[in-house]
């Protein structure tokens, strides 16, 4: 009797688990670049460190890991404070942790949305940099 009860729980918590990560708004690359040379928004890549090295990143991001958001968010709040008032994209290697990053920030009220991942940004024709170059400020495309 338990055991069935149990599953019924553990499916309810994934189920909105899942429904909590897929409330975050998408954007595409395009739209997000557009939005970022408007200064309507800003990028955020929140891969780790050692991705950004191995590949690159979106030339306007900037770069806050997903395990700091996770953690004690020093690099996150200062982030958050300077850019009140933008719509913050975030963008990652698949899209799933920028997902639950724009989830979690839309809901602390942050007006937030997924961007997506870097190979959408490349295939769509717009620049990168290396991780360790400055962010671009607008993008060219």
């Amino acid at each position: 009797m338990k055991l069935p009860l149990l599953f019924a729980s553990l499916t309810s918590l994934l189920f909105g688990l899942s429904l909590a990560a897929a409330d975050a708004p998408k954007v595409s690359p395009k739209d997000a670049a557009r939005l970022v040379a408007e200064g309507k928004a800003v990028l955020v890549d929140c891969r780790e460190p050692a991705e950004w090295k191995e590949t690159g990143v979106a030339a306007p991001a900037v770069l806050l890991p997903k395990s700091d958001f996770d953690g004690d968010q020093k690099q996150w709040k200062d982030f958050l404070a300077k850019n009140a008032g933008k719509q913050v994209l975030v963008y990652c290697r698949s899209g799933n942790r920028s997902g639950a990053v724009a989830a979690a920030l839309a809901a602390k009220g942050v007006n937030a949305a997924n961007a997506g991942n870097l190979k959408g940004w490349t295939d769509a024709g717009l620049p990168t940099r290396a991780a360790d170059a400055p962010p671009v400020e607008k993008s060219k495309k």
